[in-house]
């Protein structure tokens, strides 16, 4: 017998479907529910390294930690993974198995997949580069969970109400349909215009989707509900729908982002604890904010230390008064290298290393710290010189490297997990995980090493004394407990201000019946 389940979906990209599923996963699992989450198709690039060896979203692996089990491919069957504004790779249960532009993943005539070679085939899934060919994937994913859980809480994607994706969709409407899911819809009333998103997701579904969409959740809410609550009730006069709850908003929870920082405003800062230093100084963090960066939830560890101000910056000067600059990850290196050196940025970073100040390069920022690169991969750019502060060269292979290393480094024990084409060629410095260390510049392929809460102070360390600050680390500061306490709050969200008990019936027995049509629904 299959287990129960949910689909939250939202009227826009962040309104909040991320965290609603991980607060529902945390608050089933308080309750002795087994539950899993589930995201058909996910688009981003912070993904995660399952210890099968699977890509899936990041997102989805926050939910699994929220739900207390164990982050597998049947949780994110379908990654894409940006490129650029018309191309992504896609990940299917894990593996990459192609290139695609957009046209040819939502199904226009005319643009196929560019197989890429590896432990998996492109094969009939992505023939012709058409989207809803996987729905069979995803649908047969979900089963899978369902036949092990009490109940699995999948989370949508944008909008079910993009009526130009609808013929091909399998992560809303698709897979609500084809798996006969009852749907809640999150709107940020933060944005504004909640009433009217609401209304016209609904008004834009089919009729069959909309005997689906059981009712709403009003997510970041300010100020005293029962000023909110005569619009509920006309919602629910036009729409025939309840409303199930109204969040309210709250600072710090600082979990996964599926769709990337918005790091289109400039010096954007992290999120980070408000407790004081424990030594004499603050530690200055600056994060180079390069095209297409993935993986930045890398320095959400840094940010948990007290006393550590994470900043994420596009230009030279603001890293002249940084202790420390990161160079993250990122799905085009070569196009980074060219951003940094266009910016001045590259400039900057050889000053900081002749001088001896503290530079971290992660995964693709290790890769732009060596001297070479050649790439017929992912930029299909050739032999690129690379800012020479590391003695590397990085080679890109067809095949991505997919791993959970440990490992040790600076006395420490460390884990870590690592996604990329690009395989380094160390020839010189001092061994630092797996990659190396010259002076005050360190680089490594390793993704989530600085969550090691010894490794991580002792890293602090040497910062701040190549830095010359007077920093002390916090001797008690545990990254996993941090991330337990945000997950609990967001079960506490679920718990206190939602209709907990509507939510189960839903959850067990599917939408409402009866549930009226509101016109004009669909274009045919």
């Amino acid at each position: 017998m299959s287990g129960g389940g949910l689909l939250v979906a939202g009227t826009t990209s962040d309104a909040g479907k991320s965290v609603v599923t991980a607060g529902i996963c945390r608050w089933l699992v308080r309750q002795g529910v087994k539950v899993a989450p589930f995201k058909g198709q996910n688009m981003s690039l912070n993904s995660f390294v399952t210890r099968e060896g699977a890509e899936i979203g990041r997102a989805q692996a926050m939910q699994a930690q929220a739900a207390r089990v164990e982050p597998s491919a049947l949780m994110n069957p379908v990654l894409l993974k940006p490129g650029g504004d018309r191309s992504s790779q896609v990940v299917l249960m894990g593996k990459p198995v192609g290139e695609l532009s957009a046209r040819g993943f939502f199904g226009e005539a005319g643009a196929a997949a560019k197989p890429l070679s590896g432990a998996v085939s492109p094969g009939k899934a992505l023939h012709g580069g058409r989207q809803a060919a996987l729905l069979d994937t995803v649908v047969g994913c979900l089963e899978e969970l369902r036949g092990s859980y009490d109940a699995v809480i999948c989370e949508g994607a944008g909008s079910p109400a993009e009526i130009n994706l609808r013929r091909t969709d399998i992560v809303n409407m698709g897979i609500a349909r084809a798996a006969r899911l009852p749907v809640l819809v999150v709107g940020d009333i933060d944005r504004g215009g909640v009433f009217a998103s609401f209304f016209g997701t609904t008004a834009l579904l089919a009729p069959e989707d909309q005997e689906l969409l059981a009712g709403y959740l009003v997510n970041k809410f300010r100020g005293d509900v029962s000023l909110l609550e005569p619009g509920l009730d006309m919602l629910k006069d036009l729409t025939g729908r309840a409303t199930y709850g109204v969040l309210p908003f709250q600072h710090g929870l600082g979990i996964d982002e599926e769709d990337g920082l918005r790091v289109s405003l400039r010096g954007s800062v992290r999120e980070s604890r408000t407790t004081a230093p424990v030594g004499e100084d603050v530690l200055r963090v600056a994060v180079c904010a390069v095209p297409l960066m993935s993986n930045f939830t890398d320095v959400d560890a840094l940010a948990a230390e007290p006393g550590v101000v994470v900043r994420f910056v596009d230009r030279a000067e603001e890293l002249v008064d940084a202790d420390l600059v990161v160079v993250p990850g990122t799905r085009g290196t070569v196009k980074a290298l060219q951003w940094l050196r266009e910016r001045g940025l590259a400039d900057a970073l050889a000053r900081r290393a002749a001088e001896g100040r503290p530079v971290l390069g992660i995964c693709g920022g290790f890769q732009v710290l060596g001297e070479r690169i050649e790439d017929d991969v992912e930029s299909r750019a050739g032999a690129v010189d690379g800012l020479g502060l590391l003695p590397v060269r990085v080679r890109f292979e067809r095949e991505k490297t997919l791993a959970r290393p440990v490992g040790e480094a600076l006395g420490e024990h460390v884990e870590g997990y690592e996604i990329h084409h690009g395989v380094a060629e160390v020839t010189g410095g001092e061994a630092f995980l797996d990659g190396c260390r010259v002076g005050s510049v360190w680089g490594t392929h390793w993704h989530g090493s600085l969550e090691a809460d010894g490794f991580r102070r002792a890293f602090l360390r040497e910062v701040a004394a190549a830095a010359g600050r007077r920093f002390v680390p916090a001797p008690d500061t545990s990254f996993g407990a941090l991330r337990e306490e945000q997950l609990d709050r967001l079960g506490d969200l679920i718990e206190e201000h939602a209709d907990t008990d509507a939510l189960w019936r839903l959850i067990e027995s599917g939408a409402p019946s009866g549930l009226p049509f509101i016109p004009p629904g669909a274009p045919a």
